[in-house]
């Protein structure tokens, strides 16, 4: 397969989807349900720990309640196993709607007594500390991977082109957060984080193999690239499908808050092979051009 060939439609493919996450942002905030959907460790919010003492149904009694006193129509109600206790977490953080839904709870199911076990609560300014964090955690990694492969490579070009396909795996996973209103929330960090090191791990295979290619066979970039593409499409492929396999369980057996991890990681690995494989070599042969054609243009 001719990969520098038809790199623009490997490009256009990559570019639709994150045109589509963007218009799914700008959708999601023009409606009210903000750019992306954000938990309470980003947005601030609060969990309550009850102890309904009886017999309840979630949908029909519990949701209903949270929906008309807390205002919260995306709040998370988890059941605790063998017994009658359920943990709600909520976006909202007034107090007196917690007190009113709590009265209305024990009105609903005839309770008497203290019912609430444990009530935390997270302050924005908690969750715009955790904001900030997520993004130097994600820059600083970039900007760390593209001096290691500047040192290890000795072509800049090589970095920035490694750095680009770690922008798309990063845009692609914002895709999947912004299309299926995956939470954001502590797992976000590590799901991004876990995806950019996998795809430079793939990345810097494929660079391998071309610096040796260029080195021991040498002709044209582009029959480098397609060759180094295709010596080590095999082992890319390989390696994604067993992970696949064993983060698919994840998100098949785990529980929700698992899902939350495993899902995005799906995407991830693939848009992290498919990166490798499309979108960095093809980068750096474009920049290569560049880079011949205004030398080209300072001799002249």
């Amino acid at each position: 397969m001719n990969y520098i060939q038809n790199r623009k439609i490997f490009f256009s493919i990559s570019l639709i989807l994150i045109a589509i996450c963007f218009a799914a942002m700008g959708i999601n905030y023009v409606g009210g349900r903000g750019l992306l959907n954000y938990d309470i460790e980003f947005s601030g919010g609060s969990i309550l720990h009850l102890d309904l003492m009886t017999d309840f149904n979630v949908e029909t009694e519990i949701m209903p309640l949270v929906i008309e006193y807390l205002g919260d129509d995306s709040a998370v109600i988890q059941l605790v196993p063998d017994t009658h206790q359920i943990m709600i977490t909520t976006k909202t953080t007034d107090a007196t709607m917690r007190t009113e839904f709590v009265k209305q709870v024990q009105k609903e199911l005839n309770l008497t007594g203290n019912i609430i076990l444990a009530e935390d609560s997270v302050s924005p300014t908690i969750s715009t500390e955790l904001q900030a964090n997520a993004m130097y955690a994600i820059v600083l990694g970039s900007i760390l991977m593209l001096i290691y492969i500047w040192v290890r490579f000795k072509d800049f070009k090589f970095g920035a082109a490694a750095v680009v396909a770690l922008v798309h795996d990063v845009l692609i996973m914002l895709f999947v957060y912004a299309v299926f209103r995956v939470p954001i929330n502590n797992s976000f960090i590590a799901a991004i984080l876990t995806i950019i090191g996998y795809s430079i791990n793939d990345t810097i295979i494929v660079f391998d193999r071309i610096r040796e290619n260029r080195r021991v066979i040498g002709g044209s970039d582009e029959e480098v690239i397609n060759k180094s593409i295709s010596q080590t499409l095999t082992r890319s492929i390989n390696t994604s499908i067993t992970t696949l396999i064993m983060v698919a369980l994840l998100n098949i057996c785990g529980t929700a808050s698992v899902r939350e991890f495993a899902f995005p990681l799906v995407i991830g690995v693939i848009s992290g092979t498919y990166s490798s494989i499309f979108i960095a070599s093809p980068v750096w042969f474009e920049m290569r051009k560049i880079a011949k054609r205004m030398r080209k243009k300072a001799t002249t």
